[in-house]
């Protein structure tokens, strides 16, 4: 029996297929090749065609299943992780009508803005623990403002997630946390914002029904299992975004785990079981993907735009071609403080843990006869964790309660010197698992279709790479390189 999973992103479409008896998975790929295309028509602005996310899902199903000699009879369940606040808009025959508005576009930011101060702060805050910013909901206004005829001809407004669903099975649904996303969810009334519904102009007949996030979502159509080689009837039984999915991928679901990913930008995931806000809207809450009202998840999202970036920036422009590898054993050579040198890893636009401010990376104390390149790439790490842990303090202020850091063995968690450094900082256990969110959406289906009773016996398989504890003997001098960090941040 197996479950089957898929990973919408902006960058490839990932599939995964899991055996349920064994809880290893069978069949893993990606398409395509290269990364898939953002169209920007104007500066700030982030499209794709939906379709494309279709028809490199339905080649990468094909694939695999053929590769693999899986029997697509067996498998019982489709799960669905996708990128978060995206706008896709579709007409009464399902036809796209426009390309979709991804997470990265910018051109609803002042329309999410004068929603916040129309509305006011304290309701945005206590109501929808965010301001609307530019989430999906201020995409969709932007439609209606800009494209008024297009604008009448939408039957249903969704994420990405949910048009993958709607492909599969003909069904137009959303979830609460998806909800959450689009910052539509009032959690003080638990129920879909009409205040916003009414300022923003949207009639509450263009987003899609609620189902859970576990159970059932619908069936493969007959022309979807014809396109992808599975069964017809099939259910798809899993949907979340790429961040509670990307958590929950970890076993992250109780209040004072997280989860933390440390690619190009940087995100920790941690989860908190109150609902609450931060007074500043520098992290952003959401229902997680096993919150009710009567027990509340929400996870709370940090993300730091300039992490692995610093990294990569540094490989390229100072370290003549040296890998990742051979720059962490250089580093490894100097002593924790970097000797005096600090790095605000902040280059790489504005930063929402800094009041959107866009303050540029910044290199304190060079000594030209004390230091070299290999302080820099150690000062990196520790500035790219020491940044963690500033919005980790953001999140403490929420009730974060925080015990264990778990994420992929990939991107800077591959460096000894940042997960090191990151559990020194944060005081918490750093556990490595190799797992993905294609991957944590087959778990996620099953446990929706009932093959797997709970979460505690779809990850028993989960297999932890590694585990990272605080270095006692390490915390004093941490502690004071991290002090002179935030010194020199408070500095601008």
């Amino acid at each position: 029996m197996y479950s089957l999973g898929y990973d919408i992103g902006s960058s490839s479409i990932k599939c995964a297929i899991l055996d349920c008896a064994s809880g290893t998975t069978v069949a893993h790929g990606s398409l395509p090749s290269e990364e898939m295309p953002i169209d920007a028509p104007r500066p700030g602005w982030a499209e794709q065609d939906p379709e494309q996310w279709w028809l490199y899902a339905v080649a990468l199903t094909r694939n695999l299943v053929k590769e693999k000699g899986i029997d697509a009879a067996a498998i019982q369940s489709v799960g669905i992780s996708y990128q978060m606040h995206g706008l896709v808009l579709v007409d009464q025959e399902q036809r796209v009508l426009r390309p979709s508005i991804i997470w990265c576009d910018s051109r609803a930011v002042e329309i999410g803005r004068k929603a916040f101060d129309t509305l006011g702060k304290d309701y945005c805050l206590q109501h929808l623990l965010n301001s609307p910013g530019n989430f999906t909901a201020s995409k969709l206004r932007w439609v209606l403002e800009n494209e008024p005829e297009l604008f009448r001809k939408i039957h249903k407004a969704m994420l990405p997630g949910e048009f993958i669903a709607m492909k599969l099975t003909g069904e137009i649904t959303t979830t609460l946390s998806g909800l959450s996303e689009w910052i539509y969810w009032d959690f003080a009334k638990n129920e879909i914002s009409g205040a916003l519904l009414d300022h923003f102009g949207n009639d509450r007949r263009l987003l899609p029904d609620i189902r859970s996030t576990f159970g059932n979502q619908g069936q493969l159509t007959k022309s979807a299992a014809e396109q992808l080689g599975l069964r017809q009837g099939t259910a798809v039984t899993y949907r979340a975004g790429d961040q509670p999915n990307n958590a929950f991928s970890l076993n992250v679901l109780n209040p004072g785990e997280a989860a933390a990913t440390a690619g190009t930008s940087g995100v920790v995931y941690g989860v908190i079981g109150r609902v609450a806000y931060d007074g500043k809207s520098r992290v952003n809450p959401f229902a997680h993907v096993n919150h009710t009202s009567g027990q509340p998840r929400l996870g709370v999202l940090l993300c730091i735009n300039g992490t692995g970036i610093l990294n990569s920036w540094l490989r390229r422009n100072v370290a003549e071609g040296m890998s990742y590898s051979e720059i962490n054993n250089a580093a490894a050579g100097v002593n924790i403080g970097c000797d005096g040198v600090t790095i605000l890893p902040f280059g790489n636009g504005a930063e929402r843990i800094l009041e959107d401010r866009e303050i540029g990376c910044q290199i304190y104390g060079i000594d030209f006869n004390r230091h070299s390149r290999v302080h820099l790439y150690r000062a990196a790490q520790e500035g790219i964790a020491f940044s963690f842990r500033y919005g980790i303090d953001i999140m403490k202020e929420m009730g974060l309660a925080l015990r264990v850091i778990r994420a992929g063995h990939s991107n800077m968690f591959l460096s000894p010197i940042f997960r090191q450094t990151l559990a020194n900082i944060a005081d918490a256990t750093i556990e490595l698992f190799d797992t993905d969110g294609a991957q944590g959406a087959a778990r996620g289906a099953a446990i929706g279709a009932g093959i797997f009773p709970s979460p505690r016996e779809a990850f028993t398989s989960l297999r932890k790479i590694e585990e990272v504890v605080p270095a006692a003997g390490d915390r004093e001098a941490t502690a004071e390189a991290y002090g002179r960090w935030l010194a020199c941040l408070q500095r601008d």
